[in-house]
Protein backbone atom coordinates (compact mmCIF):
# COMPACT_ATOMS: atom_id res chain seq x y z
CA UNK A 1 0.00 0.00 0.00
CA UNK A 2 1.56 3.44 -0.99
CA UNK A 3 -0.34 6.46 0.51
CA UNK A 4 -0.40 9.81 -1.23
CA UNK A 5 -1.73 12.91 -1.22
CA UNK A 6 -4.92 13.48 -3.14
CA UNK A 7 -7.57 16.82 -2.84
CA UNK A 8 -10.88 16.24 -2.49
CA UNK A 9 -13.40 18.90 -4.44
CA UNK A 10 -16.08 19.89 -1.93
CA UNK A 11 -19.63 21.61 -2.00
CA UNK A 12 -19.09 25.78 -1.43
CA UNK A 13 -18.99 26.03 2.66
CA UNK A 14 -18.86 22.23 3.01
CA UNK A 15 -15.29 21.91 3.55
CA UNK A 16 -15.65 20.69 7.50
CA UNK A 17 -18.99 18.85 6.96
CA UNK A 18 -17.24 16.39 4.59
CA UNK A 19 -13.83 16.37 7.03
CA UNK A 20 -16.19 15.80 10.16
CA UNK A 21 -18.40 13.13 8.25
CA UNK A 22 -14.93 11.55 6.62
CA UNK A 23 -13.27 11.08 10.41
CA UNK A 24 -16.61 10.02 11.59
CA UNK A 25 -16.85 6.77 9.20
CA UNK A 26 -12.61 5.68 9.40
CA UNK A 27 -13.64 3.56 11.20
CA UNK A 28 -17.15 2.36 10.85
CA UNK A 29 -16.82 1.46 7.20
CA UNK A 30 -12.93 -0.11 8.30
CA UNK A 31 -10.74 2.78 5.85
CA UNK A 32 -8.05 2.94 8.39
CA UNK A 33 -5.92 1.28 6.25
CA UNK A 34 -6.44 3.53 3.48
CA UNK A 35 -6.56 6.78 4.92
CA UNK A 36 -3.75 8.26 7.39
CA UNK A 37 -4.61 12.00 7.92
CA UNK A 38 -7.32 14.07 6.54
CA UNK A 39 -7.30 18.49 6.78
CA UNK A 40 -8.53 21.26 5.71
CA UNK A 41 -6.22 24.11 5.34
CA UNK A 42 -7.13 27.25 7.61
CA UNK A 43 -4.82 29.77 8.28
CA UNK A 44 -5.45 32.57 12.00
CA UNK A 45 -6.68 35.47 10.85
CA UNK A 46 -7.44 39.07 12.35
CA UNK A 47 -9.96 41.31 12.01
CA UNK A 48 -10.83 44.34 14.08
CA UNK A 49 -14.64 45.29 14.53
CA UNK A 50 -16.11 47.92 16.75
CA UNK A 51 -12.52 48.85 17.50
CA UNK A 52 -12.12 45.06 19.20
CA UNK A 53 -9.33 42.62 17.57
CA UNK A 54 -11.06 38.79 16.49
CA UNK A 55 -8.95 36.72 15.91
CA UNK A 56 -10.88 33.96 13.10
CA UNK A 57 -9.92 31.14 10.87
CA UNK A 58 -9.66 31.75 7.20
CA UNK A 59 -9.70 28.68 4.75
CA UNK A 60 -6.82 28.81 2.56
CA UNK A 61 -8.22 26.82 -0.63
CA UNK A 62 -12.33 27.24 -0.32
CA UNK A 63 -13.59 23.96 -1.72
CA UNK A 64 -11.23 21.61 -1.10
CA UNK A 65 -10.23 18.96 1.61
CA UNK A 66 -6.54 17.16 1.39
CA UNK A 67 -6.31 13.65 2.47
CA UNK A 68 -3.59 11.30 2.53
CA UNK A 69 -4.72 8.05 1.35
CA UNK A 70 -4.04 4.59 -0.42
CA UNK A 71 -5.77 5.02 -3.64
CA UNK A 72 -3.84 2.78 -6.10
CA UNK A 73 -2.60 -0.69 -6.01
CA UNK A 74 0.62 -2.20 -7.10
CA UNK A 75 -0.53 -2.01 -10.58
CA UNK A 76 -1.38 1.48 -10.18
CA UNK A 77 -4.82 0.55 -11.15
CA UNK A 78 -7.65 3.06 -9.14
CA UNK A 79 -8.47 0.91 -5.23
CA UNK A 80 -12.68 1.39 -6.07
CA UNK A 81 -13.26 0.79 -1.85
CA UNK A 82 -11.09 4.23 -0.68
CA UNK A 83 -12.61 5.79 -4.22
CA UNK A 84 -16.26 4.99 -3.44
CA UNK A 85 -15.85 5.92 0.02
CA UNK A 86 -15.00 9.21 -0.33
CA UNK A 87 -17.99 9.73 -3.51
CA UNK A 88 -20.74 8.78 -0.63
CA UNK A 89 -19.45 11.77 1.67
CA UNK A 90 -22.21 14.09 1.97
CA UNK A 91 -21.12 16.88 0.19
CA UNK A 92 -18.07 15.86 -1.47
CA UNK A 93 -17.85 16.12 -5.25
CA UNK A 94 -15.25 14.01 -6.35
CA UNK A 95 -11.68 13.56 -5.79
CA UNK A 96 -9.99 16.53 -8.25
CA UNK A 97 -8.91 14.68 -11.62
CA UNK A 98 -12.17 12.66 -11.43
CA UNK A 99 -12.42 8.87 -11.22
CA UNK A 100 -8.18 8.68 -12.16
CA UNK A 101 -6.79 11.52 -10.03
CA UNK A 102 -3.17 11.95 -9.89
CA UNK A 103 -1.41 12.54 -6.25
CA UNK A 104 -0.66 16.28 -5.04
CA UNK A 105 3.11 16.32 -4.74
CA UNK A 106 4.01 15.92 -1.22
CA UNK A 107 6.17 19.46 -0.96
CA UNK A 108 3.06 21.23 -1.65
CA UNK A 109 1.06 19.70 1.16
CA UNK A 110 4.50 20.26 3.37
CA UNK A 111 4.46 23.78 2.20
CA UNK A 112 0.41 23.92 2.75
CA UNK A 113 1.00 22.74 6.46
CA UNK A 114 3.85 25.15 7.28
CA UNK A 115 1.85 27.76 6.26
CA UNK A 116 -0.60 26.57 8.37
CA UNK A 117 2.09 26.20 11.29
CA UNK A 118 3.13 29.43 10.78
CA UNK A 119 -0.74 30.90 11.40
CA UNK A 120 -0.51 29.38 14.71
CA UNK A 121 2.15 31.81 15.91
CA UNK A 122 1.93 34.69 13.49
CA UNK A 123 -1.35 36.79 13.16
CA UNK A 124 -2.57 37.34 9.45
CA UNK A 125 -4.54 40.69 8.63
CA UNK A 126 -8.05 39.40 7.15
CA UNK A 127 -7.29 42.55 5.15
CA UNK A 128 -4.65 42.47 2.82
CA UNK A 129 -2.79 45.67 2.23
CA UNK A 130 -0.92 47.16 -0.84
CA UNK A 131 1.17 49.70 -1.02
CA UNK A 132 0.33 53.78 -2.10
CA UNK A 133 -2.84 52.30 -0.81
CA UNK A 134 -5.42 55.34 0.93
CA UNK A 135 -6.41 53.52 4.61
CA UNK A 136 -8.34 55.54 7.50
CA UNK A 137 -6.96 54.86 10.94
CA UNK A 138 -9.03 54.02 13.45
CA UNK A 139 -7.16 53.65 16.42
CA UNK A 140 -4.59 55.81 18.60
CA UNK A 141 -3.57 58.94 18.40
CA UNK A 142 -3.69 59.51 14.56
CA UNK A 143 -7.70 58.05 15.18
CA UNK A 144 -9.61 59.57 12.39
CA UNK A 145 -6.79 60.86 9.47
CA UNK A 146 -6.01 58.90 6.01
CA UNK A 147 -2.67 57.97 5.10
CA UNK A 148 -0.96 56.41 2.24
CA UNK A 149 0.40 52.91 2.99
CA UNK A 150 4.52 53.48 2.24
CA UNK A 151 5.50 49.80 3.40
CA UNK A 152 3.92 46.47 4.40
CA UNK A 153 5.96 44.22 7.02
CA UNK A 154 3.75 40.80 7.38
CA UNK A 155 6.28 39.22 9.85
CA UNK A 156 4.95 42.04 12.65
CA UNK A 157 1.89 42.83 11.45
CA UNK A 158 2.84 46.36 11.23
CA UNK A 159 2.04 49.57 8.39
CA UNK A 160 3.84 52.68 7.63
CA UNK A 161 1.26 55.09 6.40
CA UNK A 162 1.95 58.63 5.33
CA UNK A 163 -0.58 61.03 7.16
CA UNK A 164 -0.54 64.53 6.82
CA UNK A 165 -0.36 66.23 9.97
CA UNK A 166 0.03 70.70 10.00
CA UNK A 167 0.32 70.81 6.67
CA UNK A 168 3.43 68.02 6.50
CA UNK A 169 3.67 64.19 5.42
CA UNK A 170 4.21 62.23 8.46
CA UNK A 171 5.18 58.54 8.60
CA UNK A 172 3.21 56.71 11.14
CA UNK A 173 3.86 53.11 12.28
CA UNK A 174 0.50 51.43 12.86
CA UNK A 175 -0.57 47.66 13.35
CA UNK A 176 -2.79 46.32 10.82
CA UNK A 177 -6.09 46.22 12.86
CA UNK A 178 -5.14 49.96 13.56
CA UNK A 179 -6.38 50.89 10.39
CA UNK A 180 -9.46 50.41 7.70
CA UNK A 181 -8.95 50.12 3.75
CA UNK A 182 -10.23 53.35 2.33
Amino acid sequence: MAHAWYIIHTLSGQEQKVLDSINKRIDVEEMGAYIKEVFVAKEKVVDVRGGEKKISMKKLFPGYVFIHVDLRDDDDKVIPEPLNFIKDTPGAIGFVGGDAPEPTPDGEINDIKLRIADSEDLERPKVEFEISETVKINHGPFEGNNGIVEEIDPEKGRLKVTVNIFGRNTPVDVEYWEVDKG
